[in-house]
């Protein structure tokens, strides 16, 4: 791989300097001016479009102040239901960032978060940089570093279900990936934001995004470079090393410097914290080339092929990383992850020769629960209810747990090429979520009241627009 990418992978930042210094880039009204003529914002069916480019501090203040209420929602969110959940208050959580981030964060991701900082200042919202911190490494502190402190795991775990084929497995024998994003609804309902960069240095970028975070978070991208990947979290994973680097800098390092596929997973590798411990799902529009990378923490193996298909639904398929570092079940389809995966298997096959990106919108909505052998939505299909779960099913989630899939994406190479994808919010189904009528039917998450958000319908739409900056 180049030696710009280890190089920036290395830079660290004092403790000193990361926490309490000021920014090097002092900006003035005129040079702000001049940043947000560069970016803009459009929103369309429940997503936000967002633009930014430049240097790290000027796109940042660009984000920070298109999507300033956006992200003290999300902050307001992540504080409030992980105080419900742990009894432990937002300081807390940002202290432990603090500590556990302040040697090992490159230079140009602390400049573009402290730009964010700068950016909602100026649009009237008050973040520290600690707290913008937390933001970005929230996965790794709350799923990853709390359970190994406190030996607690946290409810809304993420999980997703996805695919990647290629060659024989797809229509033009060209590259169809898929995603659906499994959250929480309170803290999913911030990742409508798809995020256009174009980095002074390194290749553009267009990915799925949630509140402040300078990395997907949820994972479904594209890059300058001819690559695009999603993944699904390993399940049942709690290892951590608090001395590596935290996966929103390895993965945004991936997405704006690697130029194929080994130097991707490089990335990813090297320093590698096991916080996000992932099945990804990569491929390179330039050679046809998919393949999938899981990544544990002492344990990772990559796989390539040229004609297939590889899934994700949150177990691993690695046997050293499933039997070593976890502690999922491969067979027990009462099991949501387990379930997914045979139905995923019987879907590629199904529609093995003939997979596009309407077969795989289609998919992404697919509600057969492999376990009852009938269609019913909940937490064992591919698109997730977890809210329509009653939980009689040993070994499944939480009965009526308000969690689930909120949206879809999809991309051909074609649409790759041409720097397009499909996306979908509210649910990869035309099922919908009203807040007020679960809370009246489900009244035990009434703590989640002002927090829980609908989630309507809405169509299938393409992004970017053709004239996006118009909007």
């Amino acid at each position: 791989m180049g030696r710009e990418i280890l190089i920036w992978c290395v830079v660290a930042v004092s403790a000193s300097c990361c926490l309490s210094c000021r920014t090097a880039e002092v900006s003035t009204a005129d040079q702000e001016k001049a940043w947000l003529a560069r970016s803009y914002r459009y929103d369309e069916n429940g997503w936000i479009f967002l633009h930014t480019e430049g240097a790290p501090f000027a796109r940042g203040f660009q984000r920070g102040y298109l999507t300033a209420n956006e992200i003290a929602e999300f902050l307001r969110t992540l504080a409030y239901t992980n105080e419900f959940q742990t009894g432990y208050d937002l300081d807390f959580f940002v202290e432990a960032s603090a500590r556990l981030f302040r040697k090992n964060v490159p230079t140009e991701c602390v400049e573009e978060m402290r730009g964010m900082v700068a950016g909602m200042e100026r649009a009237g919202q008050k973040v520290t940089y600690e707290q913008m911190l937390f933001m970005n490494g929230f996965i790794d502190v709350l799923w990853y570093w709390w359970p190994q402190a406190k030996k607690q795991q946290l409810a809304d775990h993420p999980g997703c279900s996805a695919f990647i084929a290629t060659g024989d497995a797809t229509a033009d024998g060209q590259i169809v990936l898929a995603h659906n994003t499994w959250f929480g609804y309170a803290l999913g309902k911030s990742a409508n934001l798809l995020v256009e960069i174009v980095p002074a240095r390194g290749h553009r970028i267009l990915m799925q995004s949630c509140g402040p975070c300078i990395y997907s978070t949820t994972d479904f991208f594209l890059t300058g470079a001819g690559l695009v990947g999603t993944e699904t979290t390993i399940g049942d994973f709690e290892r951590f090393d608090r001395r590596g680097t935290p996966v929103f800098a390895r993965a945004r390092q991936a997405m704006q410097y690697a130029n194929n596929i080994d130097e991707w997973a490089d990335v990813l590798i090297r320093q590698n914290n096991g916080a996000y411990a992932n099945s990804w799902l990569l491929g390179d529009i330039k050679t046809g080339e998919i393949a999938r990378l899981e990544l544990g923490l002492r344990y990772h193996r990559l796989e390539k092929k040229k004609s297939g298909y590889f899934t994700g639904s949150n177990v691993a398929a690695d046997l050293k990383i499933l039997r070593r570092e976890t502690d999922a079940s491969w067979d027990d389809i009462r099991d949501g992850a387990v379930a997914r995966r045979v139905r995923w298997d019987q879907l590629m096959k199904q529609h093995y020769g003939r997979i596009n990106t309407t077969l795989a919108r289609e998919m992404l909505g697919d509600h057969y629960d492999v376990y009852l052998q009938k269609e019913q939505p909940g937490g064992r299909t591919i698109c997730g209810h977890g809210e329509l779960d009653d939980g009689r099913v040993p070994g499944g989630r939480p009965a009526y747990r308000p969690s689930g899939a909120f949206d879809g994406k999809v991309l051909d190479a074609d649409m790759a090429r041409n720097w397009r994808i499909w996306a979908k919010w509210g649910g990869s189904c035309d099922l919908g979520f009203d807040a007020a009528k679960f809370l009246e039917k489900h009244s035990q998450y009434e703590w989640m009241k002002g927090y829980l958000p609908d989630f309507p319908a809405r169509p299938w739409t393409i992004f970017p627009r053709e004239k996006a900056g118009a909007g």
